[in-house]
């Protein structure tokens, strides 16, 4: 007795595909099942999704190869390979994470932009060390940093130590804005190429640092004096406007300019000495690690060593500048940066030039290090084209 068949589906139709004998065969002689009749034209099932399909077997027994492995292949790799590009033979990851990037074309106005910005964050991140320390050197709230400390909360609470930081932005944005813009400008013209002499026997940085200090400190210099002021006198001046039209009605415009002379002659070797580190510091970590790139946190530690140079060898000058500004108020007339210095040792001693070193120190080595960073981040973010790095 032949065999029985169920055949589900008709296997003639010319559809999207075909299942031919699906379900089993059964013989009711035989007693058993045999599967086959589901498996029989499976391979068809493939066809328009990539897959082809085994040739037909003309007998029909069933005896078809399945292209089961290439499926389950094709299938793990595509799960391997999601959000990984190949290209010629290199996989590479996409790389994750927010890269925030500013078209600027002009060269000189990213640098200006930079480095306002980093004179701008740096000097409101030590305010309350910058209002300290003008008060130590001028005596007028006490002898130490504690001292002055309390007797300013005491006065005038938290505000207080941001007294005049308003000012303080204002000046030191485009002062170092001015004076990054000189010295990245100076320091390329003087600086050799590579396989050539140097053009002067002393380093590039050097130079170019102290045409960067004298350039910024000229075109900012009224705007320190207001400060200056308003830190000292308080409740003498409404604000900067009222400070500045006051002292030049009251004092004339050249109080504006008041202590300039001491202020160039400290501000040269300050930013000589400030670059010419931070650019040797910069060469040496190269050099050490063998690799181009710096991190954020090493140029703030790289900045605030230059700062921490600089400000100690010149500090004895930044006293007799915030003394000639002052002027009559602690009681004392200078003449010049030399009577200062002298009056200073006179009634104070060597301790007198270095009175508020520590605060200074406090203030400046991180100002300088948080200005440097800052910079070199800016540059990073403003490019001259969106497809730089």
């Amino acid at each position: 007795m032949g065999r029985k068949q169920i055949q589900l589906f008709d296997d003639k139709s010319d559809g999207f595909f075909s299942v031919c004998n699906l379900g089993f065969q059964w013989s009711p002689q035989e007693g058993a099942y045999h599967p086959g009749g589901l498996f029989a034209s499976v391979s068809q099932v493939g066809m328009g999704f990539g897959v082809s399909a085994d040739p037909p077997n003309p007998r029909g027994n069933g005896d078809v190869k399945l292209p089961y492995a290439d499926l389950y292949m094709k299938y793990v790799e595509g799960i391997k390979n999601f959000g990984v590009q190949e290209e010629k033979g290199e996989v590479k990851k996409k790389k994750g994470g927010l890269k925030l990037k500013v078209k600027i074309a002009n060269p000189s106005l990213r640098r200006l932009i930079s480095g306002a910005i980093a004179g701008a964050v740096s000097r409101t991140a030590v305010a309350p060390l910058e209002t300290i320390r003008t008060h130590l050197m001028v005596g007028s709230s006490g002898n130490s940093t504690t001292e002055v400390f309390n007797n300013i909360m005491k006065t005038d609470g938290w505000k207080g130590l941001f007294r005049g930081n308003l000012v303080n932005v204002i000046r030191v944005a485009p002062s170092k804005a001015i004076e990054l813009f000189a010295y990245d400008t100076v320091n390329k013209s003087l600086s050799p190429k590579p396989g050539e002499q140097p053009k002067l026997p002393i380093p590039a940085s050097l130079i170019a640092g102290a045409c960067a200090g004298v350039s910024s400190t000229i075109c900012t210099y009224p705007l320190e004096l207001l400060k200056t002021r308003l830190t000292i006198q308080r409740g003498v001046y409404d604000g900067l406007l009222d400070a500045f039209l006051k002292i030049v009605r009251e004092e004339g415009p050249a109080e504006l300019y008041r202590g300039l002379a001491p202020s160039l002659i400290g501000v040269i070797p300050y930013a000589a000495t400030n670059y010419f580190a931070y650019d040797t510091l910069r060469k040496a970590y190269r050099k050490f690690l063998k690799q181009e790139n710096i991190g954020n946190i090493e140029t703030l530690l790289i900045g605030s060593a230059a700062g921490a140079i600089s400000s100690t060898a010149t500090f004895p000058l930044e006293v007799a500048r915030k003394h000639m500004q002052v002027g009559a108020l602690g009681g004392r007339q200078y003449t010049n940066v030399l009577h200062a210095l002298a009056s200073i040792l006179e009634h104070e001693g060597v301790q007198g030039l270095y009175r508020g070193l520590g605060p200074s120190c406090m203030k400046l080595v991180p100002a300088a290090g948080i200005s440097f960073m800052c910079y070199e981040a800016c540059k990073r973010i403003l490019v001259e084209d969106k497809e730089e790095a």
